[in-house]
């Protein structure tokens, strides 16, 4: 058992009660990383979490490795403000391993059979249930079933945290957006301003030095016809901290004769 294997086991899942919940994805799949496949998760789910206020903090693409998806749970869990939605890996094949693994990382035990899910797994293929679909039903202890509305064939999370669904992205994304509608829906605004400056960000870096922690800062540079530009996007949840900081980094740039101009 490693070091984080034991912590995951130490610890009891509690939901989510943070007002700033950190988001992550995780994308199971070989064939994602050997080029047979493309991936179009991480897109749906970031324009669904954009559209609601709220935003990525880290999204991994890795190969069918249960020794490395544990870990990036574990990774995952470790951070007390995490939601996670993983895809992929929940099916009944010899390279399905997500929901033993994340047994094993959420919960520190072994799957144990889910009564409902066995129910609609029978009731769905009858005797094909058996003997390997059937092994779809052993879930970590305290799962919730998410339903599947294509199929039928459900997925599951934990803690209303942590979600758990196929693969199949035309499986996988209306059960994403009921996860989001129900417990994680458009529930605040966020406010921006975003201008690029007509000068390369090293000539930045003093402005941005003086913004406040709390302030989200990007600064993308680029370069066209020998002439270096940086677009700075800053962006709050209070709209007159962003209106505030706004104004005081175009301040800094007419003091330092540097042009600039709005992006709509």
């Amino acid at each position: 058992m490693s070091i984080w294997q034991g912590i995951a086991g130490a610890e009891k899942l509690r939901k989510s009660m943070s007002d700033n919940p950190q988001f992550y994805s995780v994308i199971i799949g070989t064939e994602l990383l050997n080029g047979r496949r493309q991936d179009s998760h991480f897109k749906f789910l970031n324009d669904q979490l954009v559209s609601r206020g709220w935003v990525h903090k880290a999204s991994f693409v890795i190969k069918d490795d249960p020794d490395f998806l544990r870990d990036v749970f574990l990774l995952v869990q470790s951070d007390p403000d995490s939601v996670m939605f993983s895809f992929g890996g929940i099916g009944s094949t010899p390279d399905d391993f997500t929901r033993q693994t994340a047994s094993i990382a959420f919960t520190g035990q072994d799957v144990v059979r889910h009564k409902a899910a066995e129910e609609i797994i029978i009731s769905r293929l009858g005797e094909r249930a058996f003997p390997h679909p059937i092994k779809m039903a052993d879930l970590p202890v305290g799962s919730k079933l998410v339903e599947n509305p294509v199929n039928r064939m459900p997925g599951f999370q934990l803690a209303d945290r942590f979600f758990f669904v196929p693969g199949f992205p035309e499986m996988a994304r209306p059960m994403i957006t009921d996860c989001l509608n129900e417990f994680y829906p458009q529930n605040r605004a966020i406010y921006s301003c975003n201008f690029i400056a007509d000068c390369g960000e090293a000539g930045l870096i003093d402005i941005m030095n003086s913004l406040p922690d709390d302030l989200t800062l990007s600064c993308l540079p680029s370069s066209a016809e020998g002439r270096y530009r940086a677009e700075i996007f800053l962006s709050h949840k209070d709209r007159e901290t962003v209106r505030k900081w706004c104004d005081f980094f175009k301040s800094e740039l007419k003091k330092l004769d540097v042009g600039f101009k709005d992006v709509t």
